[in-house]
């Protein structure tokens, strides 16, 4: 990464009356004119947030030939089967009962690997040989409220993705994508997925709120230096 060389000591001395200028008027713009000298809050800032690694893939996935395909059709979609949530708050609902009920609602077969049957025998998510992952919580559309991002591992290296919230009162399926991950994270609204391409290049995919859509979609697709190789 290019930077910017440092101004000459000179032009650094020179530069600090105006930095404090710059300083001082900015801190008068945030206080504003409140009459007793007392500064004013400019109001709640979020708070950053570093990028969480998820789900651990099982075996590194081979090099992906061809990018797979959108799988987003019927997004959104209530899940039907499932008690109402007046409240908004999605952790009211078992993780698992939603992912159940999800199922439930699908016209064929996730895979051929047996998953539909495992996800069905399941009792706890996140313990063998439930293919339900640790359930994760996020803000991802903005709301200020949680929203279910549930992984469901299939064969040696699948990974479908599902995300939920809840939207007047019912729980509403905002994503369902499937991948071949090296990674999984969440950062900030995003969910972010590493997979490996080819020639020592991984795709690198993030999917953010669409308020058009009312979903989770593809913002960002594109190839990056693969970190293993």
């Amino acid at each position: 990464m290019s930077r910017t060389p440092p101004a000459p000591e000179g032009r650094a001395r020179a530069a600090l009356p105006v930095l404090a200028l710059t300083m001082a008027s900015a801190l008068f713009l945030v206080s504003g004119c409140t009459g007793a000298g007392e500064a004013k809050s400019a109001g709640h800032m979020p708070a950053a947030s570093a990028p969480k690694q998820l789900w651990t893939p099982r075996k590194p996935p081979p090099p992906l030939g061809e990018p797979n395909s959108d799988l987003t059709d019927g997004v959104p979609s209530p899940v039907r089967g499932l008690p109402r949530v007046p409240s908004g708050d999605i952790r009211q609902v078992s993780a698992l009962a939603i992912a159940k009920a999800r199922l439930a609602t699908m016209t064929s077969p996730l895979d051929e690997e047996g998953t539909d049957e495992k996800i069905k025998n399941c009792t706890t998510a996140g313990q063998k040989p439930c293919p339900v992952q640790t359930p994760q919580y996020r803000d991802l559309n903005g709301d200020g409220k949680d929203e279910l991002l549930l992984g469901i591992a299939s064969g040696p290296y699948f990974l479908f993705l599902w995300a939920f919230t809840v939207k007047d009162g019912q729980v509403t399926l905002i994503m369902d994508e499937g991948e071949r991950p090296r990674s999984v994270e969440l950062s900030g609204h995003d969910v972010i997925v590493q997979e490996p391409a080819d020639r020592g290049y991984d795709i690198r995919r993030v999917y953010s709120w669409d308020k058009r859509e009312q979903a989770m979609s593809e913002r960002t697709f594109e190839y990056v230096e693969s970190s293993r190789k």
